[in-house]
């Protein structure tokens, strides 16, 4: 039978480890999820009461295919105030969540058989989007000592005529580290359109500081939202900052595709970006104490952390002292010491040998879960 482009879609690993675990959970087996990389933090209370305005006050129809103009203004601020970079508001698209402005990047960008280089690990739907959009992705080894982040001579060696884009993501999932300034300046120096996933930023702790590719280069496609660092994943609110040059091709799209945002979760994406600083500092808080604990107990266990992530919310630790085969390792951990981590190989060949633990959870939570875990690999 001949292969399909949905044969070349890969499973979401993370989901089987999930939903193993919730039907776990409905035998009355206590599952500890260290797996999920989502917020366990209600929203801020500025942002349910700008959505429950919004409905009382009726808006709660289409607005502007590129998103409401109050919300691209306040986004650009944003950027502004934060990095000290100046974004047109028209040439930014808002979205459904951040992962359709993936995907609009890669239709607008690519055609049939062209490439883009991606890190090898990485977020393990980019190379499907990838796909989805015709183009091919080109994995590049990253180093474990590195941080699993690019070195520019790595990108460099890799491009081809066929080269449409370098794919960023600093701070990492799954590696929750960040990329150093200067070698962000040096991947921009190369030329190449650059496509950043930026959906962790403001996730970071230890003093350090993220930085936009839009302090390099304009030549870029930045994804951004609100699921992470507002812990809105449910109200499905993302943005892309684009070139000028594309925003035709990319309204086109989401006319075709979309035809609006959400208009009430913009109007409660405003009141995030001007009423809940507060708010994400107690939450960064928090993530710190669960991180700095995390660190230091996975490296008791046996787990080889080389470069301390400071950011996002995840630890990817080396476990092949465990098992050389991380499916294999997360349901032996799921399914004996009752705990929800996701395998490395659901990254890449080149996670292949790692786990990837989520503090998105309660430092309680998190003890339990590692005692658990720390338990069962004694007996292994």
């Amino acid at each position: 039978m001949e292969r399909t482009l949905l044969d070349e879609i890969k499973p979401f690993y993370v989901m089987d480890v999930l939903e193993r675990a919730k039907a776990m959970e409905r035998d009355g087996i206590d599952v500890v999820h260290l797996e999920v990389g989502e917020p366990d933090f209600d929203m801020p209370g500025p942002v349910k009461q700008a959505a429950i305005r919004a409905m009382d006050q009726g808006h709660t129809h289409y607005t502007h295919s590129l998103g409401m103009i109050e919300l691209r203004e306040a986004i650009a601020a944003d950027y502004d105030k934060r990095y000290g970079v100046t974004v047109d508001p028209e040439h930014i698209v808002v979205t459904n969540g951040t992962s359709p402005a993936i995907f609009l990047t890669f239709a607008a960008l690519l055609e049939h058989g062209d490439e883009v280089i991606v890190s090898d690990p990485h977020y393990a739907c980019y190379p499907n989007f990838i796909r989805l959009a015709g183009g091919m992705p080109r994995l590049v080894p990253t180093l474990e000592e590195d941080g699993f982040q690019f070195r520019a001579s790595a990108i460099r060696g890799a491009m081809n005529d066929r080269t449409r884009a370098v794919f960023l993501n600093s701070p990492s999932n799954p590696v929750g580290t960040l990329m150093p300034p200067e070698r962000m300046k040096n991947v921009a120096e190369l030329g190449l359109p650059i496509v950043s996933d930026e959906i962790y930023h403001g996730l970071v702790y230890g003093g350090q500081r993220d930085h936009t590719v839009l302090e390099f280069t304009k030549n870029c496609f930045v994804l951004n939202g609100f699921s992470k660092l507002y812990a809105m994943t449910g109200l499905r609110l993302g943005y892309l900052i684009a070139p000028e040059i594309h925003k035709r091709d990319l309204q086109k799209l989401c006319q075709n595709l979309f035809i609006s945002p959400n208009s009430v979760s913009q109007w409660a994406g405003i009141a995030a970006l001007t009423q809940c600083e507060e708010d994400v500092e107690r939450m960064k808080a928090v993530y710190d104490e669960r991180r700095r604990y995390m660190v230091a107990r996975l490296r008791e266990i046996g787990f080889t952390i080389a470069v301390e992530p400071f950011g996002a919310f995840y630890v990817f630790a080396n476990a092949r002292k465990f098992g050389a085969d991380s499916y294999s390792l997360a349901f032996d951990i799921l399914e004996n010491a009752h705990v929800g981590v996701t395998p490395g190989t659901d990254f890449g060949q080149g996670g292949e040998g790692f786990i990837r633990f989520s503090y998105a959870n309660s430092l309680e939570n998190i003890e339990r879960g590692l005692d658990r875990v720390e338990r069962y690999l004694k007996t292994v």
